[in-house]
């Protein structure tokens, strides 16, 4: 028994590593995904707007102007020149005018999907903006100032109502703790019973009480870790060492409180418990932020 148990703790401890230096090469980058719902079925251009003076192009041929109103997904010019007017002072088009501050990546043009049209904004987008919207017939929407709360966020427009609504914050922070802390309890929870801890009620509460406390706060930080800064191996780092030392914690607590089988297959238990949900987390941490990012 005691051998298994160093096999599973030790084959555990190098998919945890393995994971580790997967994701180390990963660097999700801010993005901003404005959908327009019951958009102009003429064409349109849509921008998201800055603080700050727009870049001077003047001194661009018109070869290069050319080349990049190309990039900008430019087709109408009277439209792109119609857009450009309805800026307001003090704030500029982060691809019709460009930036002089970190790149931002888009087109003015958007692409449909499930009945919508979507203008993705990736790379630097402001973290403070509006939206700017005209059509070929000259209606123009300029949003109210807004704020991006996550490193990669979503906003919709409703055309017809002429309408921006943003989804909650604490809706993603909500389902990435969920995401974060239900499958640990899940795992952890089953192997209770596997090592015997099972038959007794007291155990379970036990089990319950310090989950809570420890992996309920692990899941809270990671899942605020997660959505501001995405999963990187940054990210990641310190949630294996504190799984390390909550993994240490949590045997030691488990010898104490845990009925039934010896001390050791607790702390046994304890350890193999927490390596096995923290290998299961690091699998689906990537996966999970990206369906969190999808709906809200």
């Amino acid at each position: 028994m005691k051998r298994s148990l160093r096999v599973l703790v030790l084959s555990c401890l190098t998919a945890v590593m393995l994971t580790v230096t997967a994701f180390a090469d990963m660097g999700p980058k801010a993005q901003l995904t404005v959908k327009v719902e019951n958009a102009p079925e003429e064409l349109y251009y849509l921008d998201i707007l800055a603080k700050g003076e727009p870049v001077d192009r003047t001194a661009s041929s018109t070869d290069d102007f050319e080349k990049e109103l190309a990039q900008m997904g430019v087709t109408d010019t009277e439209l792109y020149d119609a857009l450009m007017k309805k800026i307001p002072a003090g704030w500029h088009g982060c691809i019709s005018h460009g930036t002089d501050g970190p790149p931002v990546s888009g087109k003015l043009t958007g692409e449909p999907e499930n009945g919508q049209m979507l203008h993705t904004f990736g790379y630097h987008p402001p973290q403070t903006y509006r939206l700017l919207l005209c059509t070929q017939s000259g209606q123009c929407f300029l949003s109210d100032i807004l704020r991006r709360e996550a490193l990669q966020s979503s906003v919709t427009i409703d055309w017809a109502d002429q309408t921006v609504s943003v989804p909650p914050a604490w809706i993603g922070y909500v389902l990435q703790f969920l995401a974060t802390f239900v499958p640990t309890l899940l795992t952890e929870g089953l192997l209770l019973a596997l090592f015997g801890f099972g038959r007794q009620k007291r155990n379970w509460l036990c089990f319950l009480a310090v989950n809570f406390i420890t992996q309920g706060a692990l899941a809270v930080m990671m899942s605020n870790t997660f959505i501001n800064h995405g999963v990187t191996g940054w990210s990641l780092l310190p949630f294996v060492l504190l799984e390390t030392v909550i993994a240490l914690g949590e045997a030691l607590l488990y010898a104490r409180l845990l009925k039934g089988p010896p001390k050791g297959q607790a702390v046994a238990y304890g350890l193999a418990a927490n390596v096995c949900s923290a290998v299961l987390g690091l699998y689906l941490a990537e996966p999970v932020w990206r369906f969190v990012v999808s709906i809200s």
